[in-house]
Formats: C-alpha cells, structure tokens, sequence
C-alpha cells in the first residue's frame, strides 16, 4: 500500500511539529511505540534566520531581525528523509519533529502516527488558540460616535 499525499499535506503535519509545544511532543514521541530506527542526515544545530516583512502587510520589504531557529535531518530504516525546523533551542525537538515527518511518509505508519501525535497536537494548538481569542475578546472596546445636531 502506498501512501499518497501532497505537498501541501506536508508542510501542514510539519507546521503542527513546529509549532508544537516541546514538551508535549517528545511526551507523544515517546509513547509511540512503532518506531523505525533512525540515523542523523545532519545533527540539530542552532542558527539565525533574518525574518522579513513587510510595510503595512503590503509595502515595500525590509529586514524586521533574527530569530534563533533550529534545523534536524533523519533517514529512517525504512528509507524514509525526515526534516524539522523549529524556533528556539531546543534540539530534541528539532529531532523528533525530523524523526516523525520520516515516518510519517511511511505508509505502515502515517494513519497509527497521525491519530497518535498529529491529531492531540493539533487539538491542543486549536484549544490554545481558541483560549487566546477568548481572553483577547474580553478586552475588546468598541467605540462609536455621537452626531451632534447643529448649533443655530
């Protein structure tokens, strides 16, 4: 049986691994217990990437700074290339992030890898979302306008 999925499907399990909280994943990880084996492409290492933006969300683009990230690279048993990157420091999640993107482009593993850690990361990042909208709304103003009549 061969998986099929798109590039689009990737980055969105691989935006959810990043943007994961460290803990929680390797948590996850860790309970998984239909893991290939692995090797380091390239070890986690730690650099700067200049983050741009852009005037007004639509102007001109200019360098905004740097944010410290963090980059892995896997190859499974099974042959399969896993990447990660991930902001911050913090190598073990740029590892995990690597070693669950490989598996999940494994068709044996991606359904059992998917409910298991996907899914619970993506639900916890909605109900965070959800709960930062909620205090946000609590602190909305809204303003409006009182029109005068006119002095004669």
């Amino acid at each position: 049986m061969t998986q099929q999925f798109t590039t689009s499907d990737r980055q969105d399990w691989m935006a959810v691994l990043a943007r994961a909280p460290a803990q929680l994943l390797g948590e996850l990880w860790s309970a998984f217990d239909a893991k290939p084996e692995f090797r380091s492409l390239r070890e986690p290492e730690t650099g700067l990437v200049m983050v741009r933006a852009r005037a007004g969300g639509e102007g001109a683009q200019f360098n905004m700074g740097e944010a410290t990230v963090t980059r892995c690279s896997v190859i499974s048993s099974t042959g399969r290339t896993g990447h990660a990157y991930v902001l911050g420091r913090d190598v073990n999640h740029a590892r995990s992030a690597a070693e669950i993107d490989a598996g999940l482009q494994d068709a044996s593993l991606f359904a059992d890898l998917h409910r298991a850690i996907i899914q619970p990361l993506q639900q916890a990042h909605d109900e965070a979302r959800q709960l930062h909208r909620g205090k946000v709304a609590a602190t909305k103003v809204d303003f409006f306008t009182l029109v005068r009549g006119e002095d004669d």
